[in-house]
């Protein structure tokens, strides 16, 4: 007969696999846009509203029937526990990470991105987000991010991010796999920080974006590195230029000025 804990646990287990099946359902293609242009930020009962959509589309309900759920992939075995998804092709063919136990979870690693705009430096730091810097350092490595351009480009009041990490340019495109958030209640989108794009809870995949100017955003992005002064200059040249008429509005759209990752460089 199963303990209490054992059976805890595997409730646990059970939440989690719902919880994975809920995100693909919602999803059915993947949108890992940051959310998009705020358009809105009211004061309602003491807390803030965020109003946002994804490339002009409402986020789609989850369905509660099991049955309609897409096949589960492959998971690593580790404990970042990368989650093939099958349903959704790489958009460049990568693999999934390694997964060692223990997730190493100490010290930073440097990555430069070589843009045709300048250099771009990242510090990612592991114990912020272990599996997200993981995952970020196998991909720079498998050359996932070479020859790939910023889709996106923000210059709204309270969102000022380019966003990166799409070999299809479209917005939608993955490595095929997916992982879990690593976030905290307290995190902030100030000038330099780093963080991953998503499509709702426990979505990351390649996508990130570099916050140039301070933003208001609920603490729903993975937070895992951060660009010095250096590579924001890149970055402030991009968006002094501007975004082009989207779909999303004014101020939200592909950069003006193109700006391609020609290579990206792991460092250590």
């Amino acid at each position: 007969m199963p303990s209490n804990e054992q059976r805890r646990q595997n409730a646990k287990r059970k939440l989690e696999r719902q919880l994975e099946r809920r995100a693909q359902r919602a999803k059915r293609r993947r949108l890992l846009g940051v959310v998009s242009a705020i358009a809105a930020t009211v004061v309602v009962a003491g807390g803030v509203y965020y109003l946002a959509t994804r490339d002009g589309k409402t986020e789609p309900a989850a369905q509660s029937s099991e049955s309609s759920a897409p096949p589960e992939g492959k998971t690593t075995g580790g404990p970042c526990a990368y989650l093939e998804t099958p349903g959704e092709k790489a958009a460049k063919a990568v693999g999934m990470p390694d997964d060692p136990n223990p997730t190493p979870n100490q010290g930073t690693t440097q990555v430069t991105l070589k843009t045709d705009q300048g250099d771009v430096p990242l510090t990612l730091d592991r114990a912020k987000a272990p599996c997200t810097t993981q995952s970020f350092v196998h991909l720079a490595k498998a050359k996932y991010f070479d020859k790939t351009s910023c889709h996106r480009l923000t210059t709204t009041q309270g969102l000022k991010v380019l966003q990166c990490g799409d070999p299809s340019g479209t917005g939608s495109g993955g490595p095929g796999y997916s992982f879990k958030d690593e976030t905290k209640p307290d995190m902030k989108y100030t000038r330099g920080t780093l963080a991953m794009a998503n499509a709702g809870p426990n979505t990351n995949g390649s996508q990130f974006f570099i916050v140039y100017g301070d933003s208001q955003l609920p603490p729903n992005y993975t937070v895992f590195g951060s660009v010095g002064e250096d590579g924001l200059k890149t970055v402030d040249k991009v968006a002094n230029a501007g975004p082009e008429a989207g779909a999303r509005g004014e101020g939200d759209g592909k950069p003006k000025l193109p700006i391609t990752i020609n290579e990206a460089v792991v460092a250590n």
